[in-house]
């Protein structure tokens, strides 16, 4: 059977618009000579729809472009995701379905049977799963039809999370091919963990895969398409590219097909940050950002990353020099803005930081903290940001990396302020891996200098940021363990890791939680980033293990 992958990146609500992009594809593949035409879940709406299922209108919008959509589909079938009421549930009154379009109308339809209720996933908040599975027919041939999470085994998830198992049914039942409609966000790692998940599944059931999963980042998720088939041996016969939009048809009878590379960790985590920014401005209505350019590593790398995704011309950043920057901070600053070609205006904060002070004179207690002082500067400089975006409407950017925003080591309404945090889940020791790469690939953009002098601040005489934090490398190792593997403070000091100092960072991430509660949009690139996937309460009593 001639299958073509439809690996396309829809806009969340946007079903007309979502409904257009699929008759496209429905369109090329017929004229590729495809029997069947793949789309990724829920693809007429997007993913995650979220709140918006709540809504009677969009529902019924859904329905009818599955409908209309039917219509168009007389010489070549097509699988599309889209979501229906459920009879009889008022509870959770909705299902995640795929329509099998043939011969003008709908031929069938699969409801989605295992719905994540983890980390970023909240299906059970709105879906009913559906029933067991059973092959849908398709030119008499028995189609067996899931969707994400049913593809997904006990072993990768490291939990005996349900009770049954999707692809075994349909192996049971007779499936002659399994046909996966995904939409399963990036991570770092994952692409790799992923394809060995679909290879594993398709010997244990003997039976060819095609995996079809969406593209383009919505909010803070990513998601990096690498669709693919792979034979009832477990062989990859074709995928599509990573992060792009793509198109592929493979013959399941005759073979191999067009196999594109997948790529290394660190660069699928630069077109990750790159595509979630670029979809973010964009589907958010927006054409141009500013950022400030301090000279150090963190802005140095989200303006490389937008200056990539975005274009040069629709990056500005601002220098914000104080009276405790240092010359070659300036220096860098300029260096590198010449190095990517982008706008670069200097705004030297003095007069505005001598202005508070005169303000506030007298009316402070004498024995205030010294952050008193950083965080006004910082401030000062999160209010210039914001000036320039209503000015220009340009979205602000966040230039915050994972280990300051984990252990509050950032100044609210200060360097947090921003539309999106690009880099609020890559962690301080891979920010420098990242920018390596970025020179590695595009010819040394970020100056050595960036790279290789002591992270600083620069808000007070001689500051370096292991004044208040451990060395990063030490500090990351920690953050991995308790953020995004979960594990306790015992088990972490059990691993070799200094007790002092992990109790230490322990309760510096707790104490940030009404922080990180204000913070902008993260792109999430890791097992846990901080934002819909981990959900802790601020005024709460604990020990913290």
């Amino acid at each position: 059977m001639k299958i073509a992958l439809a690996q396309i990146n829809p806009t969340v609500g946007d079903i007309a618009g979502n409904s257009s992009k699929t008759a496209e594809c429905i369109a090329r593949a017929e004229q590729a000579g495809a029997e069947l035409v793949v789309f990724s879940e829920l693809s007429l709406l997007g993913y995650p729809p979220r709140d918006l299922l709540s809504r009677g209108s969009f529902i019924s919008a859904s329905v009818e472009a599955v409908e209309a959509l039917a219509k168009r589909c007389r010489r070549i079938a097509a699988l599309v995701g889209f979501v229906r009421p459920a009879e009889d549930s008022p509870g959770r009154p909705l299902e995640n379905a795929a329509a099998l379009l043939a011969d003008g109308a709908v031929a069938g339809v699969h409801v989605k049977t295992l719905l994540p209720t983890y980390d970023v996933f909240d299906e059970m908040r709105y879906f009913r799963p559906g029933p067991t599975p059973k092959p849908l027919t398709l030119a008499g041939r028995r189609i067996g039809v899931s969707i994400c999470e049913d593809l997904w085994d006990r072993p990768a998830l490291g939990a005996a999370l349900y009770q049954s198992d999707p692809i075994e049914h349909l192996r049971e039942a007779g499936a002659e091919i399994i046909i996966n409609m995904s939409a399963s966000p990036f991570q770092s790692g994952k692409v790799a963990s992923r394809e060995d998940l679909i290879r594993r599944r398709a010997e244990q059931a003997n039976t060819p895969i095609i995996y079809v999963n969406q593209v383009g980042g919505n909010d803070e998720l990513i998601f990096d398409g690498a669709s693919m088939a792979v034979g009832a041996d477990g062989i990859v016969l074709a995928r599509c590219k990573s992060f792009h939009e793509d198109l592929l048809v493979i013959d399941t009878d005759t073979g191999p097909g067009r196999c594109e590379a997948i790529g290394s960790d660190v660069e699928q985590l630069a077109a990750a940050l790159k595509l979630g920014l670029r979809d973010y401005i964009h589907k958010c209505g927006f054409k141009s950002v500013v950022l400030g350019l301090s000279g150090g590593i963190d802005s140095a790398v989200v303006a490389a990353l937008a200056a990539d995704a975005l274009g040069t011309e629709n990056v500005l950043a601002l220098a914000m020099p104080s009276r405790y920057s240092s010359d070659h901070s300036l220096a860098d600053a300029r260096q590198l803005a010449g190095n990517l070609g982008i706008r670069l205006l200097t705004l030297p904060i003095d007069p505005i930081h001598i202005a508070y002070e005169q303000a506030l004179a007298g009316n402070l207690p004498e024995d205030r903290p010294d952050t008193t002082d950083q965080n006004i500067q910082a401030r000062i400089r999160g209010n210039l940001v914001m000036a320039f975006s209503n000015a220009c409407g340009r979205l602000p950017l966040a230039t915050g990396n994972k280990s300051e925003l984990a252990t509050g080591y950032c100044t609210l309404y200060g360097d947090m302020t921003g539309g999106l945090a690009v880099i609020g889940d890559v962690p301080k020791t891979m920010v420098y891996e990242l920018a390596r790469h970025l020179n590695e690939t595009a010819g040394n953009r970020i100056p050595e200098n960036i790279l290789t002098k002591p992270p600083s601040a620069e808000l007070k005489p001689d500051q370096i940021d292991q004044d208040k934090l451990p060395p990063y490398d030490l500090l990351d190792a920690i953050l991995s363990r308790y953020v995004e593997r979960a594990e306790s403070t015992s088990e972490i000091i059990s691993a070799g890791l200094d007790a002092d100092v992990v109790r230490r960072v322990v309760n510096m991430v707790a104490l940030a939680e009404y922080k990180r509660r204000q913070a902008p949009p993260v792109l999430k690139v890791t097992a846990r980033a901080f934002g819909p996937g981990r959900r802790m309460p601020i005024a709460c009593r604990c020990d913290f293990d």
